[in-house]
């Protein structure tokens, strides 16, 4: 008897136990955003803007205690891939956020769904994860691709622009940001130009610009690739001269690097820091305090990526392991996002507004940009139609 009561205390300790270590599992999120090169200082607002919520939340995502995991992808497609891999199996991460680009977007999507696990983009949307490779695992704080790129491409259709030469990185994104913006403008394309990814030097390409004489040019050049080509866009006597619009080319990432040479430049965006809306100046006004630098949109999505998951979470009551409930909870998620109002589309894209951003100098001395025009509003993307997911 007095055996068999001892074996009694024991199983009820070792339930106990069992018990209080699944009350205490936390979410384990991987994230991936490139941190080298370049292009670095765009995984630096990612994973600053993501941990900025987390803090708020006092480490808290839908009421559940988070560990954040985070990996550089180098911008290199097969280390993005062994990476990810070493979250799911080694870390057993139940969410991958972040990816800066689209390439390194597109190599990890496979293994991220056939493992089951979600995969919430803070920044890359490319147009095949919105139409028929969609998955009921794969959620974007960000956009599509394409849609930054239309609002440039609309509001050249509506200047009155007839010719405007186009120039991207080739890849993905480049491919995207080249179709949204021709889906949009129905003048003439007078030269597109596809330049290598990492790209610096953009004298040639200037030298045929300037010979085509457009009448605006459209670029997407992201991180160092846009510091250097505005720069040298200025050197070259272009400024002023034939019209800059972009995307991804002029925000906070590259403004403290270009400063007066992008004063005045347009680009497509669907939130700047200069916005008036309440939740986006206690944003940014935190996110100055906490990092010292002001924050541009891939921050602002960052930030978003931890509120939708925050939301899912709750939503789905704290069952984060239960795949249905989390599918839920994210399509469903309600919060008060810093672009302002949107809704998730079938396909894990938002339906959202989109504005034409202009590059001021602030009192203060430091450069940002600021709504000027809204294109969009509760924009779609085009590929949704695609997806079979209802």
């Amino acid at each position: 008897m007095k055996t068999f009561t001892v074996m009694l205390a024991a199983a009820a300790g070792l339930a106990l136990t069992a018990g209080t270590a699944a009350a205490q599992e936390k979410l384990k999120i991987g994230m991936m955003v490139t941190l080298s090169g370049p292009s670095a200082v765009l995984g630096q607002h990612q994973r600053d803007g993501f941990n900025l919520a987390l803090k708020q939340r006092g480490g808290k995502l839908g009421g559940v205690d988070a560990e954040v995991v985070l990996v550089d992808d180098e911008l290199k497609p097969d280390v993005a891939v062994q990476k990810v891999q070493g979250l799911i199996e080694r870390d057993k991460v139940d969410i991958v956020t972040g990816v800066t680009f689209s390439n390194v977007m597109m190599a990890i999507a496979k293994p991220v769904f056939d493992s089951r696990t979600f995969l919430v983009s803070s920044n890359a949307g490319p147009s095949p994860l919105a139409g028929r490779a969609c998955s009921p695992f794969f959620y974007a704080s960000s956009w599509q691709n394409d849609q930054n790129h239309e609002t440039m491409g609309k509001y050249a259709q509506d200047k009155g622009f007839k010719r405007v030469v186009v120039m991207v990185p080739n890849y993905q994104a480049g491919k995207d940001a080249a179709a949204g913006f021709k889906r949009f403008f129905k003048g003439e394309i007078a030269d597109e130009i596809f330049t290598q990814l990492g790209q610096l030097d953009f004298s040639a390409e200037l030298a045929k610009i300037a010979a085509a004489k457009p009448d605006a040019v459209f670029s997407f050049m992201p991180g160092g690739m846009g510091v250097n080509l505005v720069k040298q866009y200025t050197q070259a006597g272009l400024s002023g001269r034939i019209p800059f619009l972009s995307a991804f080319t002029i925000d906070e990432t590259t403004l403290p690097a270009t400063q007066d040479a992008a004063v005045g430049l347009l680009g497509g965006a669907q939130w700047a820091p200069g916005s008036t809306l309440p939740a986006s100046r206690a944003f940014v006004e935190a996110f100055e305090k906490e990092y010292g630098y002001v924050p541009a949109l891939y921050a602002q999505q960052a930030y978003d990526s931890a509120l939708l998951i925050d939301a899912a979470v709750k939503a789905a009551g704290g069952k984060f392991k239960d795949k249905e409930a989390m599918q839920k909870g994210f399509r469903n998620a309600q919060f008060e996002s810093v672009r302002g109002p949107f809704k998730m589309n079938t396909n894990g894209f938002p339906v959202q507004d989109f504005y034409v951003v202009k590059v001021v100098k602030r009192a203060d001395g430091k450069f940002q940009t600021e709504p000027v025009e809204k294109v969009f509003t509760a924009h779609e993307d085009v590929y949704a139609k695609d997806c079979p997911l209802k």
